[in-house]
């Protein structure tokens, strides 16, 4: 995940919650200027990029040490910073339809605008930053001690090891149950945060905070919707191939009662929390047993892997394109484990926090293949703030969020068996068609497995800001889009106590989620244009950019635009097209999508 770009150093933090906001458009009479637009977006930027930086430091020091106080502190640098952004979305629009604008002063107009905003009311908008901190605060401190509460507790990162390396059903039930309890407490207060939104965005003149949310896409809101389903359409058809045969192989494993014909999988049974990537469950749907070792993890493990050495293994990624080695800051400030004594965000985040610079990662990094590739892509979040932080403040930020998340994923195709074996966690790079299929399908389990859940937690959302969700219906909905677009049930039977989105970091900690479904089409489309940049003439999947300085120069060129151009243009300048395109992942795992139709044959797929 991306963190906000805002941030004042430690010892300046009471000078920056004590200065004065610098005067604003409400305050001009007349008709307004070219001149005066400019000076508008020059002192708004000032003011902005000032509490900015103080609410990434409160941000930090809330992720990196969960206590009241922590939550408190960050609340009031929230609450300073909507305050500034919402007077400054409303004052913007004084200058709506002004001719003789130049190209920057409209475009960091337009950015003004689609800044976050609170309620224009004091006490609502200090209400929604003290929710805000509560609810991520719920998550980050979430343990579950067992059905009676009196077993030792256990946190996320505990019970996420149950389900990536248990077969035990039971076990497995217990774990995923638990984590979801964490979350009930939760659902009136997000219920009340979403009134308070909604209430933020109809001051601003949105249908609710979800309309606001898909206009930030240089498209129109109802456009953006539509053009999701159309990626989705294209994608769909080899999701729905690998789910029919994974529910086959886990059918094998556990029996057709627990997994039937033409039902949904039970989410616990597909190693991760929130079935959203199936990677653990390897040993259960590998095809060709006894094959080609691809445990990268054990691997990992053997050779102990520290954190150290994997962070630094993803930079050097980024270097051998030409890319700039981290600063020294990085690896002083940056939180690699899970410190002993206090409260965490162990989820992973890339930051920017003084700005200038100033890049860290927070993470509580284990020696496995999924870390050692999460590394990739919060390296890539690093290096597009490194990318553009010398522009104006007001153009800090990707093409598109969906740019942000892509950019290390696309180095994470890139992670070929050439690669690792590079690495040493290959002992040789399969040759076959068995070791090739292997080789995709372990890698749809992450990355094909993902789209759909990608694609409904904001169409979850947006159902719910438009209040054609109620809260009485929260859960109900939740498990309704799940099984629409996964194909996966909850193990056991929820209700309206239950709040199971909650359970899921990015909903409490209010993070849009279409920019990670968007950034699974995009990884493709970019490591397509930067291995025909490198002069890779071979299938797709046997690619791997690594080493390339033609490949390195061609990426610069998009990270260096920042959010200075629409998301078509920078599009156009790493790609040559100005329209996402899915056919790069059919291309990608167009071996594995022939086999796995095989595999089917005559299978009851669907749900």
């Amino acid at each position: 995940m991306k963190a906000a770009h805002l941030a004042c150093p430690l010892a300046l933090l009471a000078a920056c919650a004590t200065a004065q906001p610098t005067p604003h458009a409400a305050a001009l009479t007349g008709a307004p200027t070219a001149d005066e637009a400019k000076q508008f977006v020059a002192r708004t930027a000032d003011e902005l990029q000032r509490l900015s930086t103080r609410d990434n430091v409160a941000q930090w020091i809330k992720s990196t040490n969960i206590t009241d106080d922590t939550e408190l502190n960050a609340a009031s640098a929230d609450d300073d910073l909507l305050a500034a952004q919402t007077r400054a979305v409303h004052d913007a629009t004084r200058f709506d339809g002004l001719a003789g604008l130049d190209a920057d002063t409209a475009r960091q107009l337009l950015l003004i605008k689609l800044n976050d905003v609170g309620p224009a009311d004091a006490k609502e908008r200090e209400e929604e930053t003290q929710l805000a901190a509560k609810l991520e605060g719920l998550y980050g401190k979430g343990k579950w001690c067992g059905p009676d509460g009196k077993a030792r507790c256990r946190d996320l990162q505990e019970l996420e090891e149950v389900l990536a390396r248990s077969h035990d059903p039971s076990e497995l039930r217990d774990a995923w149950v638990g984590w979801h309890s964490i979350s009930r407490e939760m659902k009136p207060l997000y219920a009340r945060f979403v009134e308070l939104q909604n209430k933020a965005a109809r001051g601003i003149g949105f249908a609710d905070e979800g309309a606001f949310w898909r206009a930030r896409y240089d498209m129109p809101a109802d456009d953006f919707e539509k053009e999701l389903d159309r990626l989705w359409a294209q994608v769909k058809p080899l999701y729905d191939d690998l789910h029919c045969y994974v529910r086959g192989r886990l059918q094998k494993t556990y029996g057709k009662e627990l997994v039937p014909d033409g039902k949904p999988i039970p989410a616990n049974l597909l190693g991760n929390m929130w079935a959203q990537e199936w990677t653990n469950i390897w040993p259960l749907v590998e095809p060709y047993p006894g094959g080609s070792s691809l445990d990268i993890t054990k691997a990992m493990e053997t050779q102990k892997w520290d954190a150290k050495r994997i962070v630094k293994t993803g930079e050097s990624f980024y270097t051998s394109m030409g890319l700039d080695p981290l600063p020294e800051t990085f690896w002083q400030r940056s939180q690699f484990v899970k410190p002993a004594g206090r409260d965490v965000v162990c989820h992973a985040s890339a930051w920017n926090v003084l700005i200038q610079n100033d890049l860290r990662v927070k993470m509580c990094i284990k020696a496995n293949q999924e870390d050692l590739e999460t590394i990739h892509h919060e390296l890539g979040h690093n290096y597009y703030e490194h990318s553009y932080y010398k522009l104006p403040w007001l153009y800090h930020g990707g093409a598109n969020d969906g740019f942000h998340e892509a950019i290390g994923d696309s180095l994470v195709l890139s992670m070929t068996p050439g690669y690792l074996q590079k690495l040493g966690l290959l002992d040789k790079v399969p040759t076959d068609e068995k070791g090739l299929i292997e080789v995709q399908l372990r890698d749809a389990l992450t990355r094909v497995s993902f789209l759909p859940f990608g694609l409904l937690i904001d169409k979850w959302r947006w159902e719910v800001f438009s209040g054609k969700v109620s809260p009485a219906h929260y859960n109900q909905a939740w498990w309704e889009l799940r099984q629409k677009y996964q194909g996966v049930s909850a193990p056991v039977s929820r209700s309206e106590e239950d709040f199971d989105p909650g359970a899921k970091y990015h909903v409490p900690a209010n993070v849009p989620y279409a920019r990670y479904f968007l950034a699974r089409i995009l990884q493709y489309q970019f490591h397509r244009s930067m291995c025909q940049a490198s002069g890779f003439k071979g299938p797709l999947h046997e690619c791997s950019v690594y080493g390339s300085k033609a490949a390195g120069d061609q990426l610069k060129a998009m990270l260096a635009l920042g959010a200075s151009k629409p998301w078509q243009e920078a599009l156009a300048t790493m790609t040559g097209s100005r329209e996402m395109d899915a056919t790069a992942i059919l291309d990608y795992f167009a071996p594995l999508q022939t086999w796995l139709k095989e595999q089917n044959k005559g299978a009851r797929c669907g749900w």
